[in-house]
């Protein structure tokens, strides 16, 4: 049973977590301050980063926190944030492509995407690419990308990704967790490709009790509940982004979450990465639109 316990001292180390402010993201943030490391809590609303920072400094941390303003729904900010970031910073030990939204009502992005596609994979593409150089010059880095068993249901409508045809909330959450699936797969393979030393990996949290189930209505909500069981802490719905993080028996390009119950609770294992997620033609397409979608080209990749 792995737990943030396991966890390799992170003095030295920098890490940013994107949606860091509440939930999984929160409770990632605290492990890694808990652990040393200088923690960067990427967030949409800054008064809410700084109101998390206050909460983590209470805990037993030897850690050091900063906030820095990340809107993924604009590729402006992404674009600003990741600047700001390398003028700053040195080096980049480990990204957590945490944020995201859930089920919201038909929302587009400052660019005209739907917004959970938009956020969840599209602003977590740029900034990976804004950011490659710095990982890449910083030994041992990796690349975690939230997703979640929503994208066991998911497929990737390259006609509908601007809501232009229909919107179905499930639908396109799932879409776009697939797509999180598809790209730190498909990253890895290039980085092998190219000879990088990073790891590309995805983590899903399994069910936790958050805030990402909040347009959900009450009654499809207790109808989920009855479904699938008991919701985990949020604490323990971190475990598998830390442990993809941290651990020495992790492998690019593989997927950790929860090893029971079909993946909706329990502690961090290797996951069974299912057929949809490793199609490298979509994925390959997926790529080139979303380097078209945000003007991002990975170096060399």
């Amino acid at each position: 049973m792995w737990t943030k316990n396991n966890m390799p001292d992170q003095t030295g180390k920098t890490v940013i977590v994107t949606g860091a402010n509440a939930g999984i993201g929160f409770e990632t943030a605290v492990a890694f301050y808990e652990a040393g490391a200088h923690v960067i809590l990427a967030c949409r609303n800054l008064k809410n980063a700084e109101e998390a920072l206050i909460k983590i400094q209470e805990q037993k941390g030897s850690g050091t926190l900063e906030t820095a303003l990340l809107d993924l729904s604009s590729l402006t900010s992404v674009k600003q944030f990741s600047e700001t970031f390398r003028q700053t910073h040195q080096q980049l030990h480990i990204l957590i492509n945490n944020a995201g939204v859930m089920i919201p009502p038909a929302t587009k992005t400052a660019e005209g995407y739907e917004l959970q596609f938009g956020v969840n994979f599209l602003g977590h593409f740029a900034l990976t690419g804004y950011l490659y150089s710095i990982l890449k010059s910083t030994p041992g880095s990796r690349i975690v990308t939230l997703s979640s068993l929503a994208y066991l249901n998911g497929t990737i409508d390259f006609d509908n990704l601007k809501s232009e045809q229909s919107y179905n909330p499930m639908r396109e959450y799932s879409q776009s967790k697939l797509a999180d699936m598809l790209f730190s797969i498909e990253l890895q393979r290039r980085i092998d490709t190219a000879g990088d030393k990073i790891l590309s990996v995805a983590a899903q949290p399994g069910a936790n009790k958050t805030e990402l189930s909040r347009h959900m209505d009450q009654d499809d909500f207790n109808a989920a509940v009855a479904r699938i069981g008991e919701l985990m802490e949020p604490w323990q719905g971190a475990l598998p982004s830390l442990y993809a993080a941290v651990s020495t028996e992790v492998t690019g390009g593989d997927l950790y979450g929860p090893d029971r119950d079909g993946g909706y609770r329990g502690f961090p294992a290797q996951a069974t990465i299912t057929p949809n997620a490793l199609d490298t033609t979509v994925a390959h397409k997926l790529w080139s639109l979303a380097e078209q979608a945000t003007g991002v080209h990975y170096p060399n990749l």
